[in-house]
């Protein structure tokens, strides 16, 4: 596939707030580090994001020092949230899982209810060793996952983000185009592959990282979603269910569980190995 090579890395400290881009990032077994290790739940424990949320999109969260946030969102003053002691945890729906999370303090629940005008919590995941398994259809025993989706990482190919944007441009909703990668949410995003090639991997090396090909990923709402103006559109659900529609799911990106420790870096070389 030519020189393929790690184009940008995405971290995402609060689940769907918006994404931090470092030069290099630690690879835990459960995800990138500082990815999706704190979430917003609502009164029932159900997991906030931004299918319904799209505002969720202009919040930001930047990690300090010793795993605490500084959170900042359009028309709040920003606020320091420190890791809460592991106490006691509250229960947690993500997506069907039963999770416990712990939450942070009252200020930041009053902070986030405040900027999205419903009560909701702040809750952290303090032992991502132990708290969610990997679903057991697609993981081997042991594989563990953060607040995420359903996987420990998403990659996608700047090559399938150009096949797809030149659909969009042949469609009735040509204006919607080209879009950002950025509503795809993805961790590692790899240049110099050919479009799809994502779709066939099983087994692939990001510089010294092995990383196993689960399946690719299915999506939802949140990628007509503009993460600048939180504005919805119809793009790129209706080229996807034109065009990738496989077994009822709109697929771009794959999801990945890492195999071994390691850093990815931004310029790494990235191998299919089978």
């Amino acid at each position: 596939m030519g020189h393929a090579a790690v184009e940008s890395i995405h971290v995402h400290p609060v689940k769907a707030f918006r994404s931090l881009s470092p030069r290099e990032a630690v690879v835990e077994p459960w995800g990138l580090a500082g990815d999706r290790r704190w979430a917003l739940i609502d009164h029932g424990g159900k997991v906030v994001t931004q299918r319904e949320q799209p505002r969720l999109a202009l919040a930001a969260a930047e990690p300090l020092a010793g795993g605490g946030l500084r959170l900042s969102a359009p028309g709040r003053p920003a606020l320091t949230v420190e890791v809460p002691e592991p106490a006691a945890t509250v229960p947690m729906n993500v997506f069907g899982t039963k999770v416990e999370g712990v939450p942070a303090d009252p200020a930041a629940h009053a902070w986030c209810s405040a900027y999205l005008g419903f009560e909701v919590r702040l809750v952290h995941m303090d032992d991502p060793a132990t708290r969610r398994p990997v679903d057991p259809e697609y993981a081997l025993p042991g594989e563990m996952v953060s607040f995420a989706d359903g996987y420990p990482l998403l990659v996608t190919t700047v090559a399938s983000l150009d096949a797809l944007n030149s659909l969009i441009a042949q469609g009735p909703n040509a204006p919607e185009g080209p879009l950002p990668m950025n509503r795809f949410r993805p961790n590692v995003v790899v240049a110099g592959t050919e479009p799809w090639a994502e779709d066939h991997w099983s087994r692939i090396a990001v510089g010294e990282v092995v990383f196993r090909a689960t399946k690719p990923c299915g999506r939802c709402v949140v990628t007509t979603t503009d993460q600048a103006t939180a504005a919805r559109g119809r793009e790129p659900l209706r080229t996807l269910a034109r065009h990738r529609r496989i077994d009822g799911k709109l697929l771009f990106g794959q999801n990945l569980v890492p195999l071994s420790p390691g850093t990815i870096r931004v310029g790494d070389p990235v191998r299919v190995l089978e």
